[in-house]
């Protein structure tokens, strides 16, 4: 008999075997329901704050990640009247080919084989080491929702990027989650699949999941992420200008959903990811913002990919602190660019 083509090599530990081994302390677990309630005050216009969700295009080695959000909660502590940091801890990536590093869950050490037993473990200590250092709890990308178990009592905020947003099992799974999620636009840059995702994630439904038949009651702070858009030419198109933002309030006016509200990614297509243009685009958000209070209202944050060195790297050139997929800013940059929204906002 031939072999068949999906091989099953080895059963996967269970979301509630590895969450009993590598436990959230009771301490802990109290300051993140202050620090989600905080964070979903801004969704829900509550709370004037703004949101900096902002770290490394991916989370590839635990010592860099964890000296990089020591630093922004450095920066917090100064700024937490007026800016709300969520460090990115990105451990999942979508490769448009298929081709690369997938992030740290697929491969806990990136010149090594996959091996997503262990790499299931070593996302769950980073995550659990940098909160116990900084008391910040993180944003991660949901590219695969059966996945989203194995972190749900540690993060902070999810995003689904653009190639999942349309994905009929990301839009059920958000349903059932309690922390605000943002939708990314498609790259195509159609609003429909954003918005649709959105009314979505928002009701509730009965699926599957990891094996079970579920229930979820909507996630009333689920919400829009503009990312920027490739035309047919694959050119590039940013949407966060003063326009853009004026559609998506329209957009959303005619539509049912609760707390309306919007991130801008400041880089992929928003820059060209030309990565350097991140600073300049967040200003041009938030001078939008003075300019009208709807959109004021309507944009909640921005999100920046930043690490400590500026630019990426190959995976075998060994910088400390430097990206192995997307170019970041750099940490001097990025220090300027807190206190800059800080005065801003």
């Amino acid at each position: 008999m031939d072999e068949m083509s999906l091989q099953y090599l080895k059963e996967a530990l269970t979301p509630e075997e590895i969450i009993a081994k590598y436990p959230l302390s009771q301490e802990l677990k109290e300051i993140k329901k202050q620090r989600d309630s905080e964070i979903r005050k801004v969704f829900t216009g509550e709370s004037d704050k703004f949101l900096a969700i902002i770290g490394p295009c991916s989370a590839d080695n635990e010592d860099a990640v964890c000296d990089y959000i020591n630093r922004l909660a450095g920066v917090q502590d100064k700024i937490k009247d007026k800016v709300i940091i969520i460090p990115r801890i990105y451990t999942n990536k979508p490769r448009t080919t298929g081709q690369g590093y997938k992030g740290m869950v697929h491969q806990p050490d990136p010149e090594k084989k996959p091996d997503l037993f262990e790499g299931l473990i070593a996302i769950r200590k980073m995550h659990l080491r940098a909160i116990q250092e900084t008391h910040l709890f993180a944003a991660d990308e949901m590219l695969y929702p059966e996945n989203w178990a194995y972190l749900e009592d540690l993060l902070s905020y999810v995003a689904i990027g653009a190639r999942s947003v349309e994905n009929q099992q990301h839009r059920l799974v958000v349903s059932g989650i309690d922390i605000p999620c943002g939708m990314k636009n498609p790259t195509s840059g159609d609003y429909s699949v954003m918005l649709n995702s959105c009314i979505a994630a928002q009701g509730h439904h009965t699926f599957l999941y990891r094996g079970w038949e579920v229930k979820s009651n909507g996630n009333e702070l689920t919400h829009t992420i503009l990312r920027g858009a490739v035309n047919k030419y694959g050119v590039s198109t940013p949407n966060y200008h003063y326009e853009d933002l004026e559609r998506l309030l329209k957009r959303y006016a005619a539509l049912d959903l609760v707390n309306p509200a919007t991130i801008i990614d400041a880089n992929h297509s928003n820059s060209n990811k030309q990565y350097e243009q991140q600073p300049r685009i967040v200003s041009e958000v938030l001078h939008s913002r003075k300019v009208s209070k709807d959109i004021h209202n309507l944009v909640k944050g921005v999100m920046v990919e930043s690490y400590i060195e500026p630019g990426n790297q190959g995976i075998h050139e060994h910088i400390y602190g430097k990206s192995i997929t997307d170019a970041c800013i750099g940490w001097d940059q990025t220090e300027k660019l807190l206190y800059d929204i800080a005065e801003n906002c």
